[in-house]
């Protein structure tokens, strides 16, 4: 797999996914949005770019170590989620059940496009 185009591809889903809350924030439902929401938004979103270039750039590197690449990166990403999610709590007073609604939705969909960039580049792998 090469590496534009999936990282192409993080990019197109990253504007994808920051459309609902802009439409919550121009529609009046800003009250769904967790205060400095854009601050999490793309501090997760480019911990996710940064994982995906090293998962790609490993399976240039060694295609073997593919795997534990991306167990690797997914583990220091939640890590340094939660030590976000800590400081960000401490900083900012926010309603529980916002900012959870709100991490959840920014964090599993980026983990869900990180799935799918595994299963979408080892399934290409086993085609050739």
């Amino acid at each position: 797999m090469k590496v534009f185009p999936s990282i192409l591809a993080y990019l197109v889903f990253v504007l994808l996914l920051a459309v609902p809350p802009l439409i919550l924030q121009h529609t009046g439902y800003a009250d769904f949005l967790a205060p400095k929401f854009w601050l999490m938004f793309f501090y997760i979103s480019g911990l996710t770019l940064l994982v995906v270039g090293a998962i790609l750039f490993v399976q240039i590197k060694n295609a073997d170590y593919y795997a534990q690449a991306f167990l690797a990166g997914t583990t220091v990403k939640i890590l340094a989620c939660m030590i976000f999610m800590i400081v960000f709590l401490m900083k900012n007073k926010v309603g529980k059940n916002v900012f959870m609604g709100d991490f959840i939705y920014v964090y599993f969909l980026n983990m869900a496009f990180e799935v799918y960039l595994l299963l979408r580049n080892l399934r290409h792998k086993n085609l050739r």
